[in-house]
């Protein structure tokens, strides 16, 4: 089996997608569809979204950062009311959690690799640790002071794993994603949908992934 390990994106693959609550926000806030994800992009790195994925501002601070960034770009909005829209949407797919146990099952490494935000609250961030126990390695963007889709955060998860890239799957739901981690070798698959997704896992591992896997 050339594949030694099977990396996975959260939200829009693990998680319901925060691009869906996003555009939930937009419409119910009366906000052109997209216009969150035009700042992002036009922003850059030294934007309020992705100095809060890579852990240089608390959401907090982010929060009146992120609405600057959106009032020079022509709209008004709550940024909190969107995060809280995020947090609401984060739900596990039960499809993906079966599929995460039965790749372990047939002795494969799994990671997770995700651009997130440091929380708030003292004790821990939004992910749970019933969630985190699932994966072999767990790099957050806001941790590792890196996000997608910079080269280096993709080495790290696979070092994590102790794999060469050549040798991991990766899935996500954002192309730019996709792109950066094809271009270090590493087999992707875009989420569309969790079926098709995991159809096209199958059959890049070549073996099922539900319950017939750990039979």
């Amino acid at each position: 089996m050339r594949h030694k390990a099977v990396i996975f994106d959260l939200g829009g693959v693990v998680l319901d997608s925060p691009l869906h609550a996003i555009a939930r926000f937009e419409r119910d806030s009366g906000i052109p569809a997209g216009f969150v994800n035009r700042v992002v992009m036009s922003t850059g790195p030294t934007g309020a979204w992705s100095r809060l994925e890579r852990g240089e501002l608390r959401v907090e601070a982010w929060i009146p950062a992120f609405e600057r960034d959106c009032a020079e770009a022509g709209q008004r909005l709550s940024a909190a009311r969107m995060m809280d829209e995020i947090r609401k949407a984060s739900e596990p797919r039960p499809r993906m959690l079966a599929a995460i146990r039965a790749i372990r099952a047939q002795g494969l490494r799994v990671g997770a690799l995700t651009n997130n935000w440091v929380a708030d609250e003292p004790s821990d961030n939004r992910l749970g640790q019933e969630l985190r126990s699932m994966f072999d390695s767990f790099v957050e963007s806001a941790l590792v002071g890196l996000r997608k889709p910079d080269p280096r955060i993709y080495q790290h998860a696979c070092q994590q794993l102790s794999v060469a890239p050549s040798e991991s799957i990766f899935l996500d739901d954002i192309g730019a994603n996709l792109k950066a981690a094809r271009a270090l070798g590493m087999h992707t698959i875009k989420v569309d949908t969790p079926e098709q997704a995991l159809a096209e896992l199958e059959a890049a591992l070549e073996f099922p992934l539900d319950e017939r896997a750990s039979a």
